[in-house]
């Protein structure tokens, strides 16, 4: 793993290339029907289904892109991807309080969403968000669906239509609240990938953003859910 944290590993200046974008039409026709089967299934088996989707469409962008093979993760990229999910949940904290106020549901959408942190140990839960779910969704959205958008229509309609996608996918769950929060962290992550951030850094970002809001900060005051 030698790529440079000083430049994108990736650059739109490339030009397009048909294997990232049929690469990439695979994995968004894959990702529908996985998002929806992840998050409508039975709740018991939700980590092990969103695990599934990650080792998925993660490992089918380092097949499709072999410059993802060589993301470093060293300091530099920890103290960026530390402060980028630092104003992330900033971010969040305002936007919880948005959500719950003047979103129709959003409090028992929002609560619905945390609820999934009671379905498994909170070891385990943050075992897959770190070594899976959270790697493979920076590897996907931004390694191969942004890159391939950006190198097709350039890099900040790239970066646009990725956010876009993004949160588009979430439509599948069904939670209103969710998508928008999936818009907003897409949209967070997408332009800094845009704006040059190392891959790695977002995959560090991702992964302590994760850990932070859903497991240890949450954004706001949360009602347990019963499990269904």
């Amino acid at each position: 793993m030698n790529e440079s944290s000083a430049q994108p590993p990736y650059s739109s200046r490339l030009g397009r290339s048909p294997r990232l974008e049929a690469g990439m039409a695979v994995g968004l026709a894959t990702a529908v029907p996985a998002f929806a089967a992840t998050f409508r299934g039975p709740r018991s088996r939700f980590w092990a289904r969103m695990t599934a989707t990650g080792v998925t469409l993660g490992g089918l962008s380092l097949v499709v892109n072999p410059r993802l093979r060589r993301v470093k993760i060293g300091f530099p990229e920890v103290v960026i991807g530390a402060v980028s999910a630092a104003v992330l949940y900033a971010t969040f904290k305002l936007g919880d309080r948005f959500a719950r106020e003047f979103v129709p549901g959003g409090a028992s959408q929002i609560d619905e969403i945390y609820s999934l942190r009671e379905l498994a140990p909170r070891s385990e839960t943050a075992t897959r968000l770190v070594t899976v779910i959270g790697p493979a969704e920076e590897l996907f959205w931004r390694g191969l669906v942004q890159e391939a958008l950006m190198r097709h229509y350039g890099r900040w309609p790239g970066a646009a239509l990725a956010s876009a996608a993004y949160a588009a996918v979430h439509l599948t769950t069904g939670n209103f609240t969710l998508m928008g929060a999936a818009g907003v962290a897409g949209a967070h992550w997408s332009v800094l990938y845009a704006a040059g951030v190392p891959l790695g850094a977002l995959v560090v970002s991702h992964c302590l953003w994760d850990v932070w809001i859903f497991l240890v900060q949450p954004t706001g005051e949360v009602t347990v859910l019963a499990r269904a």
